[in-house]
């Protein structure tokens, strides 16, 4: 058989198994050797490491991975590739593969149990209808990770890096950088992958922070006004955090916070910064 990440290889598995793809899952599997060297090599994998892999699809990145790390976790949706992994990752020893939604999974448990609790390190090529669920659930959740090293589609990652007053800040920007460090590795092009995605992707490495470059007083509350401030980004930050529903909050205390940190009743939430939105919480949660 060739090797799992080309085209050949890729469709050898595939025919093997009569497996077809499942587009609930958006599947593409990668076929560049050298995107998956890349991913490799920015994951930053030594014997040490315990490797929790999203989406190992037929094992063609788990298989790197198993070359590097000490332990590879894989989680896997789909029941019908189950029967592949096990044939391809056959010779690794050090895979443990596991038919569930990641979403679903208790994986600080898995930490606990397999790394003793210590950090692991994520790597994943994210199936973009779940992309931002997985990041928040990993990062909101506080799992145990040192990094995460994901393929994302092109638009997820310019939201994940960028700053105020752009289109693309939102919420997934202040919650990436609130919880890691951003940092591009490298673009993917539709033709890396089988079948082909309709869009250009990028792999991105989030190196998570020890401590959270802003203090907030409550972490929940902050991330409530964010998300309110953004779902209605046409309105003044006023407006849009006095109807949000839940926070119960009246314009004349909004008022009393902004004009406290020197900023005018008409500011729109996709101006502030997030030191901004971390005093504002403060402010207000007095």
């Amino acid at each position: 058989m060739a090797a799992l990440g080309t085209p050949s290889g890729t469709i050898d598995i595939l025919k093997k198994y009569n497996f077809s793809f499942q587009k609930r899952y958006g599947q593409n599997f990668l076929v560049d050797t050298h995107i998956l060297d890349k991913i490799v090599e920015a994951s930053s994998i030594t014997e040490k490491d315990c490797v929790l892999e999203i989406g190992p699809g037929i094992g063609t990145m788990t298989q790197y991975l198993a070359r590097n790390a000490r332990e590879v976790i894989a989680v896997e949706i789909d029941k019908m590739l189950i029967p592949i992994l096990e044939d391809t990752l056959s010779e690794y020893h050090n895979v443990t593969i596991i038919n569930e939604d990641i979403l679903k999974l208790d994986i600080g448990q898995i930490v606990e149990e397999r790394n003793g609790g210590k950090p692991i390190k994520v790597v994943a090529n994210l199936p973009y209808y779940i992309t931002t669920p997985i990041i928040m659930g990993l990062l909101e959740n506080h799992v145990p990770a040192e990094s995460i090293t994901i393929m994302v589609q092109k638009e997820v990652a310019d939201r994940m890096q960028t700053g105020p007053g752009t289109k693309d800040y939102g919420a997934l920007s202040l919650a990436v950088q609130y919880y890691a460090k951003p940092e591009v590795i490298t673009q993917v092009s539709p033709s890396c992958f089988m079948p082909k995605p309709k869009v250009g992707s990028t792999v991105i490495k989030l190196t998570v922070h020890e401590k959270p470059p802003v203090k907030v007083e409550d972490e929940r509350h902050m991330f409530a006004l964010i998300r309110a401030s953004f779902n209605q980004r046409r309105k003044t930050l006023v407006n849009g955090l006095s109807n949000a529903p839940g926070l119960g909050l009246d314009k004349e205390k909004i008022v009393h916070a902004l004009e406290a940190m020197g900023l005018k009743p008409t500011v729109r939430g996709e101006t502030l910064t997030l030191d901004e939105f971390s005093i504002l919480s403060n402010l207000l949660k007095k």
